[in-house]
């Protein structure tokens, strides 16, 4: 009796977490993308006011534009996922926001936006192909895109500070 308890139990407790894991896809690139969000917000933290409008050179994006091209593709590539922006927000209109509080605002709104509609993304229909503008791909693949797209700006952003002599706060505390 005792080992068939046992066994029952074990069984009920892997179905448990199977059920509470069926999304880990979704999990996954969540944590990533949060972890890569939480390091571009400490860096447009460390900037300076007026660092927000320093370029490398004339014709790339500023500080503050890189951080609201981030901001404009994780609305831009939920949207293509079938997740309109909030109402409140003026996605065409990123590109006027000016000051640091008001940049960092926007890409913190942004960010829990595309963090929400993440696990919204149906696993069924991971499969299922869209058309992004700049490729077709299917839905996993969006998520992936929004996890990779912020990387690749964490990068951008981080060549930006080592040039202003802004050492990226993670790497100050060792």
């Amino acid at each position: 009796m005792k080992k068939l308890t046992t066994l029952v139990l074990s069984a009920v407790s892997m179905l448990t977490f199977a059920q509470q894991n069926d999304n880990t896809v979704q999990t996954s690139i969540k944590n990533m993308l949060a972890f890569n969000q939480g390091q571009i917000i400490q860096l447009a933290e460390a900037f300076s006011e007026e660092q927000y409008g320093w370029r490398p050179m004339e014709g790339v994006n500023s500080v503050g534009e890189a951080l609201l091209h981030v901001a404009g593709a994780n609305y831009y590539i939920a949207s293509k996922l079938g997740f309109a922006p909030p109402e409140d927000v003026d996605v065409m209109g990123l590109g006027k926001i000016t000051g640091k509080e008001n940049i960092i605002a926007a890409i913190k709104q942004s960010n829990a936006f595309v963090l929400e509609k993440m696990d919204m993304v149906e696993t069924e229909k991971f499969g299922e192909e869209v058309d992004y503008g700049f490729g077709k791909f299917n839905r996993l693949s969006g998520l992936l895109i929004i996890m990779e797209h912020n990387g690749e700006h964490k990068g951008q952003l981080i060549a930006y500070a080592r040039s202003n002599g802004v050492v990226p706060p993670w790497s100050a505390a060792q």
